[in-house]
């Protein structure tokens, strides 16, 4: 159970759903997903809030974050929080796995992602939906970018040395040069500033 202590503006509801609710395998060409649920987090926000913005504010974005258990991976989530999420946006996180079918690896995905979303919705208030998915990661993550059509896909680098990149490609090169539905931010890792972006 997640503990958040209540304030003005908002409130949340977190609902842990049973082993026995847990979605399906499912089967694609090209690769096999398994959605997680989360906590229900439902944001109460006062009348006023909701009206101020713009349209596009108030109707929200659909972006896709790549995410893994690596220290780069949380800080370009938390640069999307900071500099790229805005109220009424849905998050959609995406994490590459060896097998979906492992309950292991499902929880351990679970435990990952239900702590970001919380997070997510504390710092922006925004909701999250979360997939995990086996395949290549770059093809996989390109797959849900096109089923998705988010405004932008962030990701962070796997700090490989640049002879590993060179010589076994990157994931993030692979989004960069394939990825056709929607743009792609490369966060670099803290060593290397938060100044320095690559779009597609």
């Amino acid at each position: 159970m997640f503990k958040h202590q209540p304030c003005n503006c908002c409130a949340l509801e977190a609902t842990n759903h049973n082993s026995d609710k847990m979605e399906t395998v499912m089967e694609d060409e090209e690769y096999t997903y398994r959605d997680v649920f989360l906590p229900t987090l439902i944001p109460r926000i006062p009348a006023p809030g909701l009206e101020r913005g713009t349209v596009e504010r108030r109707r929200g974005r659909d972006i896709v974050i790549a995410i893994d258990h690596g220290p780069n991976s949380k800080h370009a989530f938390d640069w999307a929080l900071i500099h790229l999420v805005r109220l009424a946006d849905t998050l959609y996180l995406v994490h590459a796995v060896s097998s979906v079918r492992s309950e292991i690896v499902y929880e351990a995905s679970q435990a990952l992602m239900e702590k970001l979303s919380v997070e997510a919705f504390q710092i922006a208030m925004v909701r999250t939906m979360a997939r995990i998915v086996s395949g290549d990661a770059g093809k996989v993550i390109c797959k849900e970018a096109e089923r998705v059509k988010p405004a932008a896909v962030v990701m962070g680098t796997r700090g490989r040395s640049l002879i590993q990149s060179v010589f076994q490609g990157s994931v993030s090169d692979y989004c960069v040069h394939n990825c056709k539905s929607a743009p792609v931010i490369i966060v670099p890792g803290k060593e290397a500033g938060d100044g320095s972006l690559t779009w597609n």
